[in-house]
C-alpha cells in the first residue's frame, strides 16, 4: 500500500481511476469547503472517508504538506512499451472544453536518469498539459513516481500513461521500428528546436540534471535539438527545457488539425457599363 497526500493528487486519482484507493482520511481540524467537496467525491466514487488528527497524517505523509487529506491507495501497475505504443484506451473523463482536437501525429516523452523528484512531478505536468500520449521511464536510476511526484504534478500524475522499461535504449531502437523518430535535446544539438517538424510520430529525449543524456542514449537518436541560450549560463532546468519543446510541438501539431476554412461564396457576376 502506498501513501498519496494533497487535495488535487487525491482528487485526480479518484478521477483517472488508475489505481484503485483503500480509504482516504481526513484532518478532523480542517473543516472547510474544499475539503467537503473531496470527500463527497470520494463517497460517489464508492471510497470510503474516514477522519484523522492532522498529526496523524503528518506521521504517515511523513511531512505537513498534506492540506489535511491522506489517501491510502494500491501500487500503480505501469504499462509496457507495447502498451504505450497501442492507441490510447477512451476514458470517462469529459475533455476540457478548450482542449485541442487530438493531433493525427503521436508525441511521447522518454526520461533519460531523472532523479529529481520535483522534476519528474514537473514534467509529468506539462506532459499531461502538452497532450503527451505517454512517457517512457527506465527502471533505474529515475525518481519513482511518488507522492512527492504526484503533489509537485498537481495530480497530473494519475493521469500520464506511463511505461517503465528495462534498458531505455533498446526501448527507444524498439520505438525507432514502430516509425517513431527520436529527438534529443541537448545544448550541443542543432537544430533549434523551433527549426523542426514535430508533425511526425515522434519522441523526445530529456537526459541526467546538469549533465545530459548518456552517451548511448545520445548516439540512439536521430536528432539532437538544442534551445538557444543568449545569456551567460549555458542550459534551463530539465523541466523547463522539458515543457519548452512539449509546447512548441504542441504548437505545431495543433495546426494540423484545425478544420479548413469554408470556401468563400463565389462572388456575383457584376454588370458593366452598358449592359
Amino acid at each position: 500500500m502506498e501513501v498519496l497526500y494533497g487535495l488535487h493528487p487525491i482528487q485526480e486519482a479518484v478521477r483517472s481511476g488508475v489505481r484503485r484507493l483503500d480509504c482516504v482520511l481526513l484532518a478532523r481540524e480542517r473543516g472547510d469547503a474544499r475539503l467537503e467537496r473531496l470527500a463527497q467525491i470520494c463517497r460517489d466514487a464508492g471510497v470510503r472517508v474516514t477522519l484523522e488528527s492532522r498529526d496523524q497524517l503528518t506521521r504517515m505523509a511523513r511531512t505537513d504538506a498534506h492540506q489535511g487529506v491522506l489517501a491510502l491507495v494500491h501500487e500503480r501497475a505501469f504499462l509496457t512499451l507495447e502498451d504505450l505504443l497501442a492507441p490510447a484506451p477512451e476514458t470517462n473523463i469529459p475533455a476540457r472544453s478548450n482542449q485541442q482536437t487530438q493531433s493525427p501525429h503521436r508525441f511521447f516523452l522518454a526520461l533519460d536518469g531523472i532523479e529529481d523528484p520535483h522534476n519528474l512531478g514537473a514534467l509529468l505536468r506539462t506532459a499531461d498539459g502538452a497532450g503527451v500520449d505517454g512517457v517512457i521511464l527506465p527502471e533505474r536510476r529515475t525518481a519513482p513516481v511518488s507522492a512527492t511526484v504526484a503533489k509537485t504534478s498537481a495530480g497530473a500524475s494519475e493521469h500520464v500513461r506511463i511505461a517503465r522499461v528495462t534498458n531505455l535504449v533498446r526501448a527507444l531502437e524498439q520505438m525507432k521500428q514502430a516509425n517513431v523518430w527520436v529527438l534529443g535535446l541537448d545544448e550541443r544539438g542543432s537544430p533549434d528546436y523551433t527549426s523542426f517538424d514535430f508533425r511526425t510520430d515522434c519522441v523526445l529525449v530529456l537526459g541526467r540534471e546538469g549533465e545530459g543524456l548518456h552517451n548511448l542514449v545520445k548516439k540512439t537518436c536521430d536528432h539532437q535539438l538544442r534551445i538557444p541560450m543568449a545569456g551567460r549560463v549555458s542550459s534551463l532546468n530539465v523541466s523547463v527545457a522539458g515543457a519548452i519543446v512539449m509546447y512548441e510541438a504542441m504548437r505545431q501539431r495543433s495546426r494540423t488539425v484545425q478544420p479548413a476554412p469554408k470556401p468563400a461564396a463565389p462572388a456575383k457576376p457584376r454588370k458593366g457599363l452598358g449592359s
